[in-house]
């Protein structure tokens, strides 16, 4: 039986052997893994700090601009939209002045023109009484 436990033992002893490499192995894995992430961030970093933040600095400064531009076009909207109502308003009142004034002074022609044709008719049927 001393013979197979120094074999069992053997293996035993091999098989901790290869745990203990196993965990060096993955331990260095670890430490690759987290060295080139490192590596990968300070990338990521400078890439943002050369190509990104410029880029959004343009793109923040444009949409300020349009912000700017977007509002004055609002205010000059509003104000062409007001000044076109009151222009309408005055040419209402205009036309209801121009209409009266016009009412008014033909009212004594139209008066005159009716009396006259009334006058014609009633001379017109008189003589065709006789």
């Amino acid at each position: 039986m001393s013979g197979e436990l120094g074999t069992t033992n053997l293996l035993l002893g091999i098989m901790a052997a290869v745990s203990v490499l196993e965990a060096l192995v993955i331990i260095g894995m670890g430490v690759a893994g987290f060295m080139a992430y490192k590596k990968v961030m300070v990338l990521v970093e400078g890439i943002e700090a050369r190509q990104v933040a410029p880029a959004m600095a343009r793109v923040n400064a444009i949409l300020d601009d349009v912000k700017a531009v977007s509002a004055r076009v609002k205010e000059e909207t509003e104000r062409v939209d007001h000044a076109i109502h009151s222009t309408m308003g005055r040419i209402d009142d205009t036309a209801d002045r121009v209409r009266s004034n016009v009412r008014a002074k033909t009212s004594r022609i139209v008066g005159f023109v009716r009396g006259l044709r009334v006058a014609l008719e009633g001379m017109l049927h008189s003589e065709a009484r006789t």
